[in-house]
């Protein structure tokens, strides 16, 4: 499988010439798409862009063997939203374009990347369907009008079994990643949707390679097809190290948290396959004490703006991000790319790992590998013949000794500096009173309750790094059972835990989004209630917890002992805040965003009938759900 990344590329790829190069603005694109791409802050178009984006904007079938990287997102996404006609009625499921990828985590990812091609068409309405997720806010979505759905193919045969979504009036079909859709088994599912389809329609049709299968496919359903054959990207770069550590899916945060505290770049993006992950993932720093911004599709392009120059200016030093949301992102300062979720094809390793390494200076890339991911780490070492090499996470060890150490380097400073007269007297007295009790026990070491001046200045030191002693010992002791786990393989719960956390569980719901949950499955001690207010996004709008609260202490300049229970409903949420808020505080943490839309905070006054939270409702559906 393979996700959408580095769709608008700004370096040539494979098979790329540079001095003649078209541009974008030389391709024919609609006012608003061109606004779009500009916007985005690219001028050239890869080779498959280059080819295929005017033939499909003139209305003609194509055939692409393309891989991810290579940029056929937007070469089929450009043209489809250019073929839509926003003022006809989408209400009730009649969709306009419909793009078919092989699982749930490339449908999210080609929906995220068409909907930033859309910003300059106000009205035009973006969702994906996938197995694995409710269907009810998919149903919700698809009545209330979408002009372009992507969706894995047991899904949107769920959907045009259930009614819910109709295929009268699609204008563009797309079939993405084709040969891996055969592969799962879909070749029915494909010929059902395609025959629902109208008979007149466009159709794009992407495959990694194409094998008599697909090529009956083509023969059948689309109409004097142009085909369109491009080169891949197999090189990295070789100014950046490449290691990976094996990582078991619930410890990915805290050893996140680890090598971000022992890292000595000045700048670190950490990649997720997902928008969902990445402000998952932003809010979980966040909460650990870890100053960090996220940017995914849900980012206007002005907060993406303001985030990436305070990357550039040193004022922000982890962004968390998407493949699609990092397109063009161009900051001398990156030092450490850290692959959280390992792509699954070599090109979007490659474009990830460009990062960093630029301007002549090295760089570092990390990819946290699974127990289970090994396979696709050796596809990745295949393809861009480079052997990375394997990695200890940092232990809770190794953090305080980085901190004390970069603490002791600064010592010759700080004395050069002068003004310790209060402080050296003061270790004075503390070492005198040890000195003065042991000369009494007629010993020369300090006695019990006594402290010399190595001791004091040691436990200053431990406490300046947060070494508090048993908590410490505590936090090396579950480090070193992760080491265990992660050397010896998976254990039957370490497998079903994977599983869980990769596919959702059976009621649909994905086990991140759980209420107050960390990223071990425990649930958070929150203190006790304090005021509560409600803020105005939701269930629909894409909220979860540790967005919420990431907003709230990001953003809103709240501590995350501040922030108690949290309910999310359907159109809004409330939140249990500890301490009083001033008129600054409301305005501040009414501007934050989450999912792209303003909190816009106030006071909970209370509701006779309040529906409890959705995430505590039972599922009605009864009807078993097909997956991808």
């Amino acid at each position: 499988m393979s996700t959408p990344d580095s769709t608008l590329p700004t370096e040539p790829t494979s098979g790329q010439t540079t001095g003649q190069d078209p541009t974008f603005a030389d391709l024919g694109l609609p006012a608003p798409l061109q606004a779009a791409v500009d916007d985005l802050g690219f001028t050239t178009p890869s080779p498959i862009q280059a080819r295929a984006i005017p033939e499909l904007l003139a209305g003609r079938d194509i055939t692409g063997v393309a891989q991810t990287g290579t940029g056929k997102t937007a070469a089929f996404g450009i043209p489809l939203l250019a073929a839509l006609d926003p003022r006809a009625s989408v209400a009730g499921g009649h969709v306009q374009a419909l793009v078919l990828a092989p699982t749930r985590e490339l449908a999210l990812q080609v929906a995220e990347a068409v909907e930033s091609f859309a910003t300059h068409l106000p009205g035009v309405r973006v969702t994906s369907v996938y197995g694995g997720s409710p269907y009810q806010p998919q149903q919700r979505a698809l009545r209330d009008g979408v002009h372009v759905v992507v969706g894995t193919p047991g899904r949107v045969m769920d959907h045009l079994e259930r009614g819910t979504l109709s295929l009268d009036g699609v204008k563009f079909l797309v079939l993405d990643e084709a040969d891996e859709m055969l592969r799962m088994g879909f070749a029915e599912d494909v010929e059902t949707i395609f025959g629902q389809a109208p008979a007149k329609r466009q159709v794009a049709l992407f495959s990694a390679t194409m094998p008599p299968a697909i090529r009956a496919v083509a023969e059948t359903h689309l109409t004097d097809p142009v085909a369109i054959a491009v080169s891949r990207q197999s090189s990295t770069v070789s100014t950046v190290e490449q290691t990976y550590a094996v990582v078991p899916f619930r410890h990915k945060i805290g050893s996140l948290v680890r090598v971000l505290a022992t890292s000595d770049a000045d700048a670190t993006i950490v990649f997720t396959r997902t928008r969902k992950d990445a402000e998952e993932v932003g809010a979980a720093l966040v909460e650990r004490g870890t100053a960090a911004a996220t940017i995914s599709g849900d980012v206007a392009q002005k907060e993406r703006e303001k985030i990436v120059e305070r990357l550039k200016s040193g004022a922000l030093d982890v962004l968390v991000a998407t493949d699609v949301a990092a397109r063009g992102l161009d900051v001398d300062r990156i030092g450490l790319v850290v692959n959280f979720d390992i792509p699954r094809e070599p090109e979007a390793y490659v474009h990830r790992i460009g990062r960093t390494g630029r301007a002549g200076r090295t760089g570092r890339a990390l990819s946290f590998v699974t127990p289970h991911e090994r396979g696709k780490l050796k596809h990745i070492e295949r393809t861009i013949r480079t052997t990375l090499a394997e990695v200890e996470i940092p232990s809770p060890r190794d953090v305080s000794e980085h901190r004390a150490r970069r603490l002791l380097d600064a010592v010759g400073t700080r004395i050069e500096a002068g003004r310790l007269d209060l402080y050296t007297r003061m270790l004075q007295e503390r070492a005198g009173s040890a000195s003065d009790a042991a000369d009494a026990e007629g010993t020369s070491a300090p006695v019990e309750g006594g402290d010399d001046a190595l001791q004091v200045a040691a436990a200053l030191l431990a406490l300046a790094v947060g070494d508090d002693g048993p908590q410490q010992r505590a936090a090396q002791e579950e480090h070193e059972r992760e080491r265990a786990e992660a050397k010896g393989g998976r254990t039957r719960e370490t497998h079903r835990a994977e599983r869980t956390e990769r596919d959702g569980d059976r009621t649909g719901r994905h086990p991140r989004s759980d209420r107050d949950r960390d990223d071990r499955g425990r649930g958070i001690r929150r203190p006790a209630a304090g005021t509560r207010y409600r803020i105005s996004v939701g269930h629909t709008h894409g909220a979860q917890p540790r967005g919420i609260v990431g907003a709230l202490t990001h953003e809103g300049g709240l501590s995350g002992s501040d922030i108690g229970k949290i309910d999310i409903f359907g159109n809004f949420s409330l939140v249990d805040i500890t301490r009083p808020l001033d008129d600054a505080d409301m305005n501040r943490i009414g501007r934050a965003h989450v999912a792209g839309k303003a909190l816009r905070i106030s006071v909970d006054k209370g509701a006779p009938e309040r529906r409890a939270p959705r995430t505590e409702r039972p599922r009605t559906d009864r009807r078993p759900a097909r997956t991808a």
